[in-house]
């Protein structure tokens, strides 16, 4: 788990939460720093998660209420803190309060488990509330390429314009296999968490949507293609667990790789002006994209979270 201080922006927000919530943070640490800020609260029992924008404001209320409702029916998921108002919006930030889940080390969730969440997850009935739609994976990617057209090099920002351009072509042309419903918007293994009770758990619900489950499904193979993260025999593991192989859907399960890799760019993007690591990652991508390497490993600037 990564740990770090409580300062900056995010410290003096988490400051203001803490106190609207009349909760100790004395003993705050800072678990990651990507997309959002994440801090444990220990003495609180609360994990405080940051978005750095109003503008999802709409997608934290619904993962707030799904995982509600989902740990309300003994689905394995994180659970927010039982606080009415939440989230909170304080300077332009959104902050969400969770349950601090302690969590084991070993053993490692599996791909296995993965599938297994999945089919679960996949099995629910219609949310209580309406969710996010997601007609446009890559609409999330344009508007932060809005906010920083200057993250990248005016060739590769062009190139990249064009290929999303392209995918969304692609995109509007799938015809998906199974029907659309509840999806968790970006499971991988690193956002499941062994429990210290002993179960795997499913975290990081701000992409809950309703969509294409192949969109759920396309992700371990992303994951595993840039990232090695599926280990050995994983996918092969996880297909069965799920009870449907997606790779019997080659043409779609390629294209949703390709506008994967394209959405996970965004806070590469998004902190490249301020952040070297992120910035140096960015241009690599970008490089191994326009170069056509389907296989060249990427690198995660940070450990997976843990909340």
């Amino acid at each position: 788990m990564e740990r770090g201080s409580v300062d900056g922006k995010a410290g003096a927000v988490l400051n203001a939460a803490a106190s609207r919530l009349g909760v100790p943070v004395h003993d705050a640490k800072l678990l990651r720093l990507h997309g959002n800020a994440s801090y444990v609260l220990p003495s609180a029992g609360l994990v405080i998660r940051i978005a750095p924008s109003q503008q999802v404001l709409g997608p934290v209320t619904a993962s707030i209420a799904v995982t509600r409702w989902l740990a309300g029916r003994g689905f394995p998921c994180t659970v927010p803190a039982e606080i009415d108002d939440q989230p909170l919006v304080i300077t332009g930030c959104v902050v969400s309060a969770w349950r601090y889940l302690p969590t084991a080390d070993t053993p490692a969730p599996t791909s296995a488990e993965m599938g297994t969440i999945l089919r679960e997850l996949h099995a629910q009935g219609d949310p209580p509330r309406p969710l996010p739609s997601l007609d446009d994976p890559l609409a999330s990617v344009t508007a932060v390429i809005s906010k920083a057209p200057d993250a990248m090099s005016p060739a590769s920002l062009s190139w990249l314009q064009d290929r999303i351009t392209q995918l969304r072509r692609q995109w509007s042309a799938l015809d998906f296999p199974r029907p659309a419903g509840l999806i968790h918007g970006d499971a991988h293994i690193g956002n499941l968490m062994r429990a210290a009770s002993g179960p795997a758990v499913l975290g990081d619900w701000d992409h809950v949507a309703t969509g294409p489950r192949e969109w759920d499904l396309a992700q371990i193979h992303y994951m595993d293609r840039r990232f090695g993260r599926a280990g050995p025999n994983g996918i092969d593991a996880f297909a069965a667990a799920y009870g449907w192989d997606i790779r019997t859907w080659p043409a779609g399960l390629d294209t949703l790789i390709a506008i994967r890799e394209i959405w996970g760019l965004r806070p590469y993007i998004r902190t490249a002006r301020d952040r070297l690591g992120y910035r140096q990652q960015l241009a690599y991508r970008l490089h191994t994209l326009q170069s056509g390497d389907t296989r060249a490993p990427w690198a995660l600037a940070q450990p997976p979270e843990r909340r």
